[in-house]
């Protein structure tokens, strides 16, 4: 029931609604090589969406009553031989006629009169207008004075992305029509990139050209003749792009509306095998003029052994005279066995990648004893003797000085027996200058020059 005091009827008609010239949307898109700018349309099922502002509505009452004068039974002839009508007295209920007939007539005549201009300027408000809701029209009969109050009156509420046309304060007449056109959201996924906009079409292709997306050849998840309802829809449109594939030496350039380089790819005749790749991630979307380049992989495996070096640990020994290091363990270095692979991308072969290791044998470290025991620097008999004029003959003056057999080494040659049996340990040429010097005092003491038949009178 419409808030009027008349009833809403619906129209008996179906009148014939074209397509409005353009759509109304709320967006301005502006994406990578597209611009999809909207324009508002000029009518809205039918109805203008602008328009003059019209005068208001002046309604003139009608004629006043007349009423006959009291006491005046007829009409005198008069003017240019008009006839006189004369008017016979009657004789009214309980025996009345003349003035007193006339008193009782005319507060009769009055309330006859207010009810007729009361009745005209009622018609005259009432109006009859097609209203137009998302496309469903009727025809009723409001006293609204503008757009505005009779959408108030009819209980349509206008939100911020609707349309309504002519404008709400439109003055109303009768015989206008008012449109209302509800929004709706659109999640809509273009070429990859997601946005939400408000349309007023009411089906997906009408929205397409409200945003001005290029359809043509374009990948839609819903058909262009699917309703849009009050709660909107979620559409994902791919555009026709142009793609170039580089692969086995030839460029291939199509027209593909795929969602990722992947089936562009596939598109365009080549197939990807084995660790074959694009320089782009094969899942992601293609853009409009993008070279995509395949790369041919082939990859091997190599196992090579390396070396894990050991640790070396030093301990203090007292009985060791100072600057003296005896190895105790050599030491030995451990073995690892490393996976690599190695990759061959269009016939270049690349830089080696660890995928894997496994240690094969294990490091040993080295252990070397230090001396920590004061030095002597004297023995009797021999301290006064030109020790350094017989190492100056024998090594050239050089503590680590070996011979080229390598039976003899450091300041004074000795052999490895020799020194061990003065007390010394591991080689002589190891040993520090002082300590070569100190056994060989002792050697002197025991067998004289005897040892150095070449040097020994240098002594």
């Amino acid at each position: 029931m419409s808030n009027s005091q008349y009833e809403t009827y619906e129209t008996t008609y179906a009148p014939q609604y074209g397509p409005p010239s353009y759509e109304p949307a709320y967006e301005v898109w502006q994406e990578a090589s597209y611009s999809y700018q909207v324009a508002y349309e000029e009518t809205l099922d039918g109805v203008p969406l602008a328009r003059e502002p019209e005068p208001e509505h002046a309604y003139e009452p009608g004629p006043e009553p007349v009423v006959p004068a009291p006491g005046r039974a007829e009409m005198r002839r008069g003017g240019r031989g008009r006839k006189s009508t004369r008017v016979p007295e009657r004789t009214v209920a309980g025996g009345g006629s003349g003035p007193d007939t006339m008193r009782r007539l005319v507060p009769q005549a009055l309330v006859v009169a207010f009810l007729a201009g009361g009745t005209s300027a009622f018609v005259a408000n009432d109006k009859a207008v097609q209203l137009i809701v998302d496309g469903k029209p009727r025809t009723l009969h409001t006293f609204a004075d503008d757009v505005g109050e009779l959408l108030a009156d009819e209980g349509v509420d206008v939100g911020d992305h609707d349309i309504v046309a002519p404008a709400s304060t439109t003055a109303l007449a009768s015989g206008d029509e008012v449109a209302v056109r509800y929004g709706r959201p659109v999640h809509l996924t273009l070429d990859g990139e997601r946005r939400r906009v408000w349309t007023t079409a009411r089906t997906v292709d009408g929205a397409l050209r409200q945003l001005g997306v290029r359809a043509e050849g374009a990948h839609l998840s819903a058909s262009r003749s699917s309703r849009i309802g009050r709660d909107g829809l979620a559409l994902d449109v791919r555009t026709e792009r142009t793609v170039t594939i580089m692969a086995d030496g030839r460029e291939r350039t199509i027209r593909t509306n795929a969602a990722t380089v992947r089936e562009a790819v596939a598109e365009s005749g080549v197939t990807l095998r084995g660790q074959d790749t694009t320089s782009v991630h094969p899942d992601s979307f293609p853009r409009d003029g993008q070279t995509v380049t395949v790369m041919r992989i082939t990859g091997t495996r190599e196992v090579r052994e390396e070396q894990i070096p050991f640790d070396v640990e030093r301990t203090e020994d007292p009985t060791l005279f100072r600057g003296t290091e005896v190895v105790v363990h050599a030491g030995q270095a451990g073995v690892r066995r490393v996976t690599y692979t190695v990759r061959t991308v269009n016939g270049v072969k690349q830089r080696p990648k660890r995928v894997g290791s496994e240690v094969v044998r294990e490091p040993q470290k080295r252990v070397i004893k230090v001396g920590t025991k004061q030095m002597p620097m004297s023995v009797a008999g021999a301290d006064g003797l030109n020790w350094s004029s017989l190492a100056h003959c024998e090594s050239g003056g050089r503590p680590g000085a070996v011979d080229p057999s390598g039976t003899y080494g450091g300041l004074y040659q000795f052999d490895t027996r020799t020194w061990q049996g003065l007390g010394g340990s591991g080689r002589p040429q190891d040993a520090p200058a002082a300590e070569q010097t100190f056994r060989a005092k002792k050697l002197y003491v025991q067998r004289g020059a005897s040892p150095w038949p070449h040097c020994g009178s240098r002594l």
